[in-house]
């Protein structure tokens, strides 16, 4: 599976299963898909 991340999204590449596995597993971090994609563009907080 593959993920393009840019600026305003993302786009996912592989098989059913394979995203939707991925999307449950990103629900539990961020509740919206937008939360998750400008989470990404951020840069990395130490703590």
């Amino acid at each position: 599976m593959r993920i393009y991340m840019h600026s305003k999204g993302f786009v996912m590449v592989g098989k059913a299963w394979e995203i939707s596995n991925k999307l449950k597993e990103w629900k539990k971090s961020c509740y919206y898909v937008k939360d998750w994609v400008e989470a990404a563009g951020k840069p990395p907080t130490e703590g």
